[in-house]
């Protein structure tokens, strides 16, 4: 089965359109016009959340979480098709790449290996599990835990800077003499992480690309609007000026989000006027701005 991946980002909501008037809320205390889950193409938000919680549990034994991981994701493969179609897809972009099919298919704590797990076994390959702290379990039946000298192919969920790969990714392959040969991620935000990783001398490809393109096939399917197509093209073009406009034509969205029952709201409401990040006037600030003295 072929699958289609924009509609199964959207569908699993993978790949979230903010409403009309709305935003989403990032991690940095900056906003944004949708939000990216890969790992939900993996049976949707609960599903997803329910396996990440699994390995969550099982990554701090490595004797154990390979095994784990083999269980969940063979399962998913065989049963959820959607799965299925977009990991035959990254199977076959990798066979078809310039790049003979490595040693050994890695991929990063903890969402790579949602994806890196069932391509390595359907290409047959060992499976390197790499930890953030740039540690790394080896899963491979009599290989004995040896990486040295091996090339490997690396799986990710979503590129977007590619400061994982630069920062840890390529390096910790590198310091126990092997070498990554190629990168293969389901998502690129296109935000310049695929020519990171090419210059730091890795060919690198990714299913999709988020991009002018998608969001007009959208906008076409009737899946967004046409006031979310003008604003996710202007993101496109000028994230920081896009945003900084929105919030100026609609300064009750700082003030519902500081008085929002999520405290992640509240607090990232609270970081962005603090840092105005988008140079916002003092006035803007000040007229959404709790009194001192209160709580949010």
């Amino acid at each position: 089965m072929t699958v289609d991946l924009v509609d199964a980002l959207i569908r699993t909501r993978a790949l979230e359109i903010a409403p009309p008037g709305q935003m989403f809320w990032y991690t940095s205390g900056t906003v944004g016009p949708y939000y990216i889950n890969t790992h939900f193409l993996c049976g949707g938000p609960v599903v997803a959340a329910e396996l990440l919680a699994c390995i969550d549990l099982e990554k701090e034994t490595p004797a154990r979480l390979p095994g784990q991981l083999r269980r969940l994701f063979r399962r998913k493969y065989d049963t959820d098709t959607t799965y299925r179609g977009v990991i035959d897809l990254l199977v076959e972009t990798i066979r078809a790449s310039d790049v003979a099919v490595p040693d050994c298919v890695s991929g990063g704590e903890r969402r790579d290996w949602f994806f890196s797990t069932a391509v390595a076994l359907e290409l047959d390959r060992p499976h390197l599990l790499l930890y953030k702290d740039r540690g790394m379990v080896l899963d491979a039946d009599g290989a004995g835990g040896s990486v040295g000298g091996l090339t490997t192919v690396h799986v990710a969920d979503l590129v977007t800077e590619a400061s994982s790969y630069t920062g840890a990714w390529i390096p910790a392959v590198q310091a126990c003499s092997a070498r990554m040969a190629l990168s293969v991620n389901v998502v690129d935000r296109g935000q310049g992480g695929i020519e990171t990783i090419q210059r730091a001398g890795v060919p690198a490809q990714a299913l999709i690309r988020i991009d002018a393109a998608l969001f007009g096939r959208l906008l076409d399917q009737r899946a967004i609007q046409p006031e979310q197509h003008r604003l996710l093209t202007a993101y496109l073009v000028d994230p920081r000026g896009a945003m900084k406009s929105f919030l100026e034509e609609h300064p009750g969205f700082l003030r519902e989000a500081l008085s929002s029952d999520d405290p992640r709201t509240r607090e990232r409401a609270s970081r962005l006027i603090a840092e105005n990040p988008y140079d916002l006037h003092p006035e803007l600030l000040q007229g959404v701005a709790p009194e001192p003295g209160r709580n949010p």
